[in-house]
């Protein structure tokens, strides 16, 4: 194989070019097909911790990975895989004049293969004496500076190679994703639910309120949408004799963005008859706090920020208009009618939109008054039905629902339901959904007819729960940026 030139005006590009012509010429194909390891780096690290500086060993192994530096002409090379650094030593004691020519050759970043036998330097230092060497990709590109890393946090987001091959942290951060999500399937199908999939494109948007993504279907002739939840279709899976079902997925949402918000992201959804949201509440403090366990080493308190969160169980369950009671010493269950109810929240310095609805009022003075102060654990029970179209009406008061909120650091981590299953009551909500949607409310949900007529078959009292993945990530890495846990994240595209 021959390669040319690509024109490039850094001239690191063009050194590394030229290297690799070198190499071509020495007869070193620089994209072989493939390299047969025994070992990972971390693995070795583990097996030989005992072993004593300055020993040699009989063993060999075989390694591969990435160059992140290379010295006296290739005599030392860290080489760094996917679980960790080790160090290679080729020495002409050992390699031919020939191997060691075409390793002079290589560059930082470049993917190379070695076969040796496992030592411990006198300085302390895991290494492999090289026997052979192979070169399994030529790098063409130079990495970031090594010393500092992927500084520009556009680039860490926009190419996220860079930043895994050179920030370990967030090659941990991904890792731990993979953990929570791992822990998340195998509880819950311990528990004897059933992982499903449900459709991504929905003919009516529902399951939250939330303004969706639109696409059209050519061959069907039909506008679709993204989901912005699979709630309505896991109901249906309810309905249909199923007793335990949960998804974990993408949803997408076509609204702003934060250091909290993507406009697609990660959630467990799941469904379970015969519960209410009582149990839900038990269901959600197991898998956050085993989440926590098993990516903190059994523990249950972790840091973010300046805070130590402590996730042990049980965490408190206190009512939304409880809370927004002792913060604010207004008691908006005394005050019914939507107009008193914002003139209270107005006197206390809380704007409300003109024509809000009672339930409204008590939610935004919450999230005014209250929500940035529950930095631990907390069920936030009882939403007022106004703002909960899917949820059971409470069983002891019909202006709140059976709803909770689950807060960790200020943070909405969990939303869970005693769920609705009178098809008479879903639909009234549904028209008014369509109600406020026809009076400029885009994120109202749209009347679904076919899941009314689902739930008129009957559907089961059945608890819900939906866990955001992706800010629970973030809480568990203590990262502080969505765009940290997603690998990802959308981003405007460059000029």
């Amino acid at each position: 194989m021959t390669t040319e030139t690509s024109p490039d005006s850094n001239p690191l590009v063009q050194a590394k070019i030229d290297n690799l012509h070198k190499l071509e010429a020495l007869g070193v194909a620089p994209f072989p097909y493939r390299f047969d390891p025994t070992h990972h780096a971390a693995d070795l690290q583990a097996e030989f911790i005992n072993l004593e500086n300055g020993a040699e060993t009989s063993i060999q192994v075989r390694i591969a990975g990435r160059i992140m530096s290379i010295r006296n002409s290739g005599m030392f090379i860290d080489l760094r895989d996917g679980s960790g650094k080790i160090q290679v030593f080729s020495h002409k004691s050992v390699l031919s004049p020939e191997k060691l020519a075409e390793i002079a050759l290589y560059d930082l970043g470049d993917i190379i293969g070695v076969e040796g036998l496992v030592r411990r330097t006198p300085r302390g230092e895991l290494t492999i004496n090289a026997q052979d060497v192979i070169l399994l990709s030529k790098s063409i590109r130079p990495l970031p500076e090594k010393f500092h890393g992927l500084s520009d946090v556009e680039i860490k987001y926009r190419k996220r190679y860079l930043d895994l091959i050179t920030n370990d942290a967030s090659m941990d951060t991904f890792r731990k994703r993979c953990q929570i999500i791992r822990f998340i399937r195998e509880y819950l199908s311990d528990q004897g639910f059933l992982d499903v999939e449900t459709p991504m494109l929905h003919p009516i948007p529902g399951g939250a309120s939330a303004k969706p993504f639109i696409t059209h279907h050519n061959t069907l002739d039909m506008r679709l949408y993204m989901r912005i939840a699979p709630e309505l279709y896991l109901k249906r899976l309810i309905i249909g004799g199923f007793e335990r079902v949960f998804e974990i997925g993408r949803c997408f949402r076509n609204e702003g963005m934060s250091i909290k918000h993507n406009p697609e992201f990660t959630t467990v959804e799941l469904y379970q008859a015969y519960a209410d949201y009582n149990d839900m509440m038990t269901l959600t403090e197991n898998l956050v706090c085993g989440a926590v366990k098993a990516t903190h080493n059994g523990l249950t308190k972790v840091t973010f920020g300046e805070h130590e969160i402590d996730f042990t169980t049980p965490w408190p369950r206190k009512s939304m208009h409880g809370l927004v009671a002792e913060k604010t010493g207004v008691d908006f269950m005394a005050i019914p009618d939507a107009t008193e109810a914002a003139k209270a929240a107005e006197k206390l310095g809380v704007y409300i939109k003109p024509g809000a609805k009672w339930g409204e009022v008590v939610e935004t003075v919450f999230g005014d008054k209250v929500e940035a102060e529950l930095i631990q654990p907390i069920h936030v029970t009882d939403h007022p039905k106004d703002i909960s179209p899917l949820a059971k009406v409470h069983r002891d008061n019909p202006l709140l629902t059976e709803r909770f909120e689950s807060y960790a650091n200020a943070w909405e981590i969990g939303n869970a339901f005693s769920e609705l299953n009178n098809p008479f009551d879903q639909l009234d909500r549904f028209r008014k959904q369509v109600e406020a949607r026809e009076a400029g409310d885009e994120e109202a949900q749209m009347l679904d007819a076919d899941f009314v007529e689902a739930l008129e078959y009957g559907m089961p009292p059945c608890g819900g729960l939906g866990i955001g993945i992706d800010r629970l990530v973030m809480l568990l890495t203590n990262s502080q940026s969505i765009r940290d846990v997603i690998a990802f994240p959308t981003m405007r595209p460059k000029d």
